[in-house]
């Protein structure tokens, strides 16, 4: 998704309010129940709270429960931001109402939840069947004490998509090979192509790449501290990886390579449509949103490449509520739903790369080819990109948070509104007062 995540953002800001907060707000179920899930005649009614697109309700694997367990009713609601939702959930977590038995956690929010609202979510580490996951996968929704408070859905190894009719026009390959050779081992090389594209492209406005942020998140996310050290003190301003990434993220936007368009925000939707930009660094998460943004119109001039270094950018968990009335049957679903099979099985139909170890091994997944983007092999592009995640990830509480707001500060760039000593001064002070 997911997710950072975030997996889809609806086109304006106000419409993903409205879907988020109702959401966990609106939603919260009959008054007896504090999650709107419970027992009645025999029936089990299981209520899921979601963001993006993470394939759990768009791959009919709701409804194959259902069919299978004829006594389980599910309701799910999915909102398209994440960041309204999450903010909703926090709240409804304080109050302890309006939830739903099973949440959806994002990566970027692991660690707050481990830390500050591990009461609030039942544990897993005893349920059976759940040692297929990659370690470090885990091991981020695991408490001090080793309580496990979700399972994971997919992880997000990340590769470069690219607009083949238009590297064409700019007289740059398009063989997914050649062009992974134009940047291999350097994100700069990535920025430098984005310059030859510029000088080189013949056929109307189009940007190199969407948005300074996707580059800059790209770069940090492929070391194991990013904007916390192992003992939770921040380290962004001091961090060399996130000056490095800011610094090129910077000079991409001052040399007019983006089209200003970041990602999962308003504008960047019809910018898919429209065809305003020629790459995006892409998790596997993203490819499904890509394909269905973009449209038919669109299929077959997109085509995936590996990006210049690996990094993991996103992912999701599933939670279930401790004070659930219907526990032990939503943990049982979110078993199955993670299961190396129904991983497989989300990756076949969308693209979302699987977090167990096991689905990543299966034929479904390694040799698992995307019509829409060319015929490109996902499986062996992804997989090979997920053993380049290091193994070691320190997250820290506010990592969502600290994300947004660098995306906003080399937003002001790109807008020509600071120059980036200012933007970056201004992100400082937005972040101590976020995060305190």
């Amino acid at each position: 998704m997911g997710t950072f995540g975030s997996l889809r953002r609806r086109a304006v800001a106000t419409a993903a309010a409205v879907g988020a907060l109702a959401l966990v707000v609106g939603c919260g179920g009959s008054d007896d129940s504090a999650t709107g899930g419970g027992k009645k005649d025999g029936k089990v009614t299981i209520t899921m709270g979601m963001y993006g697109v993470m394939g759990i309700k768009e791959t009919g694997l709701l409804e194959q429960y259902e069919k299978e367990n004829p006594n389980v009713d599910i309701k799910a609601e999915i909102a398209g931001d994440e960041q309204t939702y999450y903010t909703a959930l926090q709240t409804r977590l304080a109050a302890g109402k309006g939830l739903k038995d099973i949440q959806g956690i994002e990566i970027g929010r692991a660690k707050e939840i481990t830390e500050t609202q591990a009461d609030k979510f039942a544990d897993f580490s005893k349920v059976e069947g759940t040692d297929h996951f990659l370690p470090w996968k885990e091991s981020q929704i695991t408490t001090k004490d080793g309580k496990v408070l979700g399972l994971g859905t997919d992880i997000g190894p990340m590769a470069v998509c690219y607009r083949k009719d238009y590297f064409e026009k700019a007289g740059l390959p398009t063989d997914r090979e050649e062009v992974a050779k134009l940047w291999a081992g350097d994100w700069s090389k990535y920025v430098e192509v984005g310059r030859t594209f510029k000088k080189g492209f013949k056929g109307g406005d189009v940007a190199y790449m969407d948005a300074a942020s996707g580059l800059f998140n790209a770069m940090v996310y492929g070391y194991p501290e990013q904007y916390y050290d192992e003992n939770g003190k921040l380290i962004y301003n001091t961090n060399p990886a996130v000056k490095e990434a800011w610094n090129l993220a910077a000079d991409a936007a001052e040399d007019g390579l983006t089209a200003k368009l970041r990602q999962f925000q308003p504008g960047w939707d019809p910018g898919l449509a429209n065809g305003t930009f020629a790459t995006a660094v892409c998790p596997a998460w993203m490819l499904s949103h890509i394909s269905e943004k973009a449209g038919d119109a669109n299929k077959g001039k997109w085509d995936v490449a590996k990006a210049p270094k690996g990094a993991n950018w996103g992912g999701s968990f599933l939670g279930v509520v401790e004070q659930s009335p219907v526990k032990e049957e939503a943990k049982k679903l979110v078993a199955w739903l993670t299961a190396p099979e129904q991983q497989a099985h989300i990756f076949k139909e969308i693209g979302n790369i699987p977090s167990s170890r096991t689905a990543l091994d299966s034929p479904e997944v390694k040799d698992a080819k995307s019509e829409y983007f060319s015929g490109a092999p996902i499986g062996q592009i992804f997989g090979a990109a997920a053993q380049e995640i290091p193994d070691k990830q320190v997250l820290g509480r506010k990592d969502g948070t600290i994300k947004d707001t660098f995306s906003q500060g080399l937003a002001l760039i790109e807008q020509g509104d600071a120059t980036r000593d200012e933007a970056w001064k201004t992100t400082g002070e937005r972040i101590e007062k976020a995060v305190g």
